[in-house]
């Protein structure tokens, strides 16, 4: 019988996913590292996710094609244009941004859970914080706790009472400066790590979407050195 103590990261190969693998391997979890195509505007982000795998010999690593390009709806997935961040950015409003891809987390931790189910795991990690973010609604800590209660009623082991899913958040009560010391004190090479959503041909950082802000700010605020490359 395998006893091995199995999770499940969701990596895109940003900041807070890395940050979330280091954790989990923290507390000797084997990870499963899952990442998805679903169409956004570039696939330096899947590169990122797979060096950073390889970096730290994940038990595996898993990436999933999913067309969200034929839903639309985002500007990473769509011909909407893509959104620069402003100097008030970092203050929260009611306005959902552009970037916001349609029910995205739902979608990747339901692939999440069915990979979990199957290799027997009970622990799901993801990178969602509630701090410094963009305003996505599947980022907010009652939506994890709703997907969450809804993954142990729709799974044949959490009806059997094989195991109870977790859905592991570390980074929700963090900013993006606590999570950046936080990766450093486990080791994280950032410079693995892309989180630009408008990166030019080469794939250097556009330094102006909004979430290039949010990692520079993060670097300033932890007084960090910022390893990316912008254009």
């Amino acid at each position: 019988m395998d006893h091995e103590k199995k999770a499940v990261v969701l990596s895109s190969g940003g900041i807070d996913s890395t940050t979330v693998m280091f954790i989990a391997m923290q507390k000797k979890f084997a990870v499963y590292s899952l990442s998805f195509n679903y169409g956004q505007r570039h696939l330096c982000e899947l590169k990122a996710a797979e060096k950073i795998a390889k970096s730290i010999d994940v038990k595996k690593h898993l990436v999933l094609d999913i067309d969200l390009r034929k839903i639309g709806g985002s500007a990473l997935t769509d011909s909407i244009s893509m959104p620069e961040a402003k100097e008030n950015s970092g203050i929260k409003s009611n306005n959902i941004p552009a970037t916001y891809v349609p029910a995205r987390n739902t979608i990747f931790l339901s692939f999440a859970l069915a990979w979990a189910e199957v290799i027997e795991s009970s622990n799901i990690f993801i990178g969602v914080t509630a701090i410094d973010y963009s305003g996505y609604p599947d980022c907010r800590p009652e939506y994890i706790e709703s997907f969450e209660r809804m993954a142990n009623l729709a799974t044949k082991a959490g009806v059997e009472g094989k195991t109870k899913i977790k859905i592991n958040t570390p980074l929700i009560r963090m900013t993006k400066a606590q999570i950046i010391k936080k990766g450093l004190t486990l080791g994280v090479n950032y410079s693995l790590t892309h989180s630009c959503y408008n990166p030019d041909v080469s794939g250097l950082a556009c330094g102006r979407c909004e979430s290039c802000f949010y990692r520079k700010k993060g670097f300033q605020e932890a007084g960090v050195v910022d390893p990316t490359k912008y254009a």
